[in-house]
């Protein structure tokens, strides 16, 4: 940008230069991590976890319940006031269902990270296996609130984020970015991907809809078959799963119980039974495909690839999942397999690592947002 000068005063200005707001964006089915930095900066300006959700006000909504009496509410107070709202979840198995839903959400996390005065560039994480159209529908959900956008497969965005530069010269150091596998368990699909040191392809990922929602309809259809009074939901059974998940019965855990309401009388009632066989159907899953995979693999690669399985999302954090995956690979007959889970900041590895990738991109890389 040029530089004017004012004679006004003998003072001279300068036109002030616009920022560049460097955004990395893991849209999440049920919940998105976002963080931001101004580029060529490196503090992180923002980070922030929001439930990807929209809320629409019922129509005989009382004035003075919402907050603002609003007619649409976006993540955390959503959920709030979801008793006067007809929530929609914009994706689905990480693609967006709904442009319009997509796109009013998009706009609010533009309010969210102040993009407003800024030119604004966005690294957005999508499913390795994610074609032209789910592509096309997110640049148009997004466009208006950033202006230039590059999407990137998530399982390498999640590698990046894990990766530890500072031990990149290390020769004992395992880099996730040239040679490891990603269990990703979400809400609506288990997708497991080679990660080698380039944007993994369709080949490099198996992807199947059956994961947390799938494991939830099989805990509820079990407990219904033997509590048929209990009368409990698909988002009560999600509230108990989270709770008491696990995949290796432990001495001392402690079951999972449910307090239902039978006849306007609390009851509590032991599900553990039905927990443990809906998580153990997805560490099967998970399993099958992580076996499948590693047959895909370069067979010179396989030795170094089984000490990088890494897990993520939501399944991850079922009490013994990693402990578990790494028993059946071995009883397989695999040697030495290293599985590691991320925890409960899985979130933010996705995000991370498109950051990463927006402060090394160059300016050709960059698509750009018209209209």
């Amino acid at each position: 940008m040029k530089a004017s000068s004012s004679k006004s005063g003998g003072v001279a200005t300068a036109e002030a230069t616009t920022e560049t707001l460097l955004v990395g964006l893991d849209w999440g089915t049920n919940i998105s991590s976002v963080m931001t930095a101004v580029r060529g900066a490196e503090p992180i300006l923002h980070r922030e976890l929001v439930p990807t959700v929209v809320g629409y006000a019922h129509e005989d909504v009382l004035p003075g319940v919402l907050p603002g009496d609003a007619k649409i509410l976006f993540g955390r107070m959503a959920l709030k006031h979801k008793t006067n709202l007809r929530l929609v979840r914009p994706l689905r198995g990480g693609v967006i269902d709904d442009l319009d839903v997509a796109t009013a959400f998009a706009r609010h996390l533009g309010e969210l990270l102040d993009t407003r005065g800024r030119e604004t560039r966005a690294v957005i994480g999508m499913p390795a296996s994610s074609d032209l159209v789910a592509r096309e529908n997110a640049r148009s959900a997004v466009r208006g609130v950033f202006q230039k956008v590059i999407f990137v497969p998530e399982p390498f965005l999640a590698a990046l984020g894990v990766r530890n530069e500072a031990r990149l010269n290390d020769p004992d150091y395992q880099d996730p970015v040239l040679n490891s596998i990603y269990v990703d368990i979400g809400a609506g699909s288990i997708d497991v991907c080679l990660v080698q040191g380039h944007y993994p392809t369709v080949e490099d990922q198996l992807s199947v809809p059956f994961a947390g929602d799938a494991i939830d309809q099989i805990i509820l259809d079990r407990v219904l078959a033997e509590y048929p009074e209990s009368g409990l939901t698909v988002s009560r059974i999600r509230e108990i799963k989270e709770r008491h998940s696990w995949v290796l019965a432990e001495d001392g855990a402690a079951p999972a119980i449910a307090t239902v309401m039978v006849g306007g009388k609390a009851r509590k009632i032991d599900v553990s039974a039905q927990v443990g066989a809906g998580c153990e159907a997805l560490l099967q899953k998970a399993f099958e495909m992580t076996r499948e995979l590693i047959s895909r693999a370069d067979p010179d690669t396989v030795a170094e690839l089984l000490r990088n399985v890494i897990v993520t999302g939501g399944g991850s954090l079922i009490r013994g999942f990693g402990v578990a995956l790494q028993a059946k690979l071995l009883e397989e007959g695999f040697d030495s397999p290293q599985v590691r889970v991320l925890g409960e900041n899985y979130k933010d590895f996705v995000a991370a690592g498109a950051l990463k990738v927006a402060r090394m991109a160059r300016d050709n890389q960059w698509q750009t947002l018209l209209g």
